[in-house]
């Protein structure tokens, strides 16, 4: 409203014929008639609009030797190096361990409890920094048994450690996070994995000319299955949450439980494996694999319908398989019981891409099958004597149709997925009762 009255001032100074606009409620009319559609911008130094005061540092910005980049990434360091300074070192964590053990109750470490009054003595003689640690809500939070007066101190020292462990990982991860946007690339995560390598004893037994594949199936692993939409990017927050950096930092140990290596996809017993077989169906020795390379997989009765709907499917280079997706592609047949798992074998699956399998899909794999049975000498199996197990198998909201959250629901998702794709594992459940 003033800049309108500014504007009406305006215009009586310089109204050289008053007779033309003698009526002040028209000139109000006019002016704002102007002022609204914009023919009038500004009113002396008042603007229509605020002017942009804040600019984002681009991806383009971040990669030059700019101005924005460097202050981006000065207060980025010095807000971690912050955060980092509140936290625990290893000489604060044994102290309060010493003072929890003092203050408490019982014989044994593992039967000690603490009150809550004796808790605040605790943190009053600690370190400063454990008053960030402990509050009543966490104290009720940790609480035990019938009474629920006290807290054992291994409850409070474990709390603090992981909360330790937590922060000081997410520092760890931040500090790969390029533009501060609360995710990982790849491209980063690589770099995160190559950095941590070094201070894993359980890895010094790899040669440094594996180190890139050993970095691409660690990789792997975090991109399947935490970034089921293929953007390309993990949030911190979710490689937090999930158990695969745990495992994957647990190498960095002197010592492991035996046969723990075998289990851990991330040791190096098990990389090694894993590029073992992809060089040993690698034939011919080009460093990709061909749909006949692939079908020697596991017991090779994988069938050639389900190996030609994966090449069709996902990344390929000139009709051959990389080992990036060769890994994809591990990840998903061991882990049938999964959401990414599943939902890699229905892409591949549902061949008219509409959103659901039905009889017609179904047959369409289930012939691969009874070509493999051939192969072997054996009597095909009609698919009219499997095909209402298969629907029962998962009992779909709509009995003609199986969409993805129908599998997903389902308790036998896996052995659906295997009986269709899978020769070997079609007679395992067919005999499963004799086993």
């Amino acid at each position: 409203m003033n800049i309108l009255l500014e504007g009406l001032r305006k215009i009586k100074e310089n109204d050289k014929c008053p007779s033309l606009v003698t009526n002040e409620s028209h000139m109000f009319s006019d002016y704002y008639y102007k002022w609204k559609y914009g023919q009038i911008s500004k009113v002396g130094s008042c603007y229509r609009a605020i002017p942009k005061f804040y600019v984002e540092v681009t991806e383009a910005d971040q990669h030059g030797d700019t101005f924005p980049s460097k202050l981006e990434l000065e207060a980025r360091t010095m807000f971690l190096q912050r955060i980092s300074d509140a936290l625990l070192d290893n000489e604060e964590l044994e102290f309060l361990r010493a003072l929890l053990s003092k203050y408490s109750l019982g014989n044994n470490v593992s039967e000690k409890k603490i009150g809550y009054y004796e808790l605040k003595e605790v943190i009053s003689k600690a370190s400063s920094k454990c008053k960030n640690y402990y509050s009543a809500k966490i104290f009720a939070q940790l609480q035990t048994g019938v009474f629920m007066n006290d807290v054992d101190i291994v409850s409070l020292f474990t709390y603090v450690m992981r909360k330790t462990w937590q922060k000081k990982t997410r520092i760890g991860l931040s500090v790969y996070d390029t533009f501060g946007k609360g995710y990982l690339k790849e491209s980063e995560l690589e770099s995160f994995v190559n950095d941590i390598i070094p201070d894993c004893p359980q890895l010094n037994g790899l040669k440094e000319a594996f180190h890139p594949f050993y970095v691409c199936t660690v990789v792997r692993k975090f991109m399947f299955f935490l970034d089921p939409m293929r953007t390309g990017r993990i949030r911190l927050k979710d490689i937090l949450l999930s158990s695969f950096l745990d495992e994957f930092l647990v190498l960095r140990n002197e010592e492991l439980p035996d046969k723990s290596e075998e289990f851990n996809w991330f040791s190096a017993v098990s990389t090694l494996q894993i590029y073992g077989q992809y060089l040993t169906l690698d034939k011919d020795n080009n460093g990709m694999l061909s749909k006949k390379e692939l079908a020697s997989y596991g017991t090779a009765t994988l069938t050639e319908i389900f190996i030609e709907r994966v090449f069709q499917e996902f990344l390929t280079y000139d009709g051959e398989m990389d080992y990036k997706s060769y890994l994809d592609f591990v990840l998903a047949l061991e882990n049938k019981q999964e959401y990414q798992s599943l939902r890699y074998y229905f892409t591949v699956l549902d061949i008219n891409q509409n959103r659901y399998l039905d009889a017609f899909s179904m047959k369409y794999f289930f012939r691969g099958i009874q070509e493999e049975m051939k192969k072997h000498h054996q009597e095909p199996v009609s698919f009219d004597d499997i095909k209402d197990e298969l629907f029962d198998m998962v009992r779909p909201a709509d009995p003609m149709k199986i969409t993805f959250n129908d599998l997903l629901n389902s308790q036998s998702a896996e052995y659906f997925v295997s009986i269709l794709t899978d020769l070997n594992e079609f007679w395992n459940y067919e005999n499963r009762e004799c086993t």
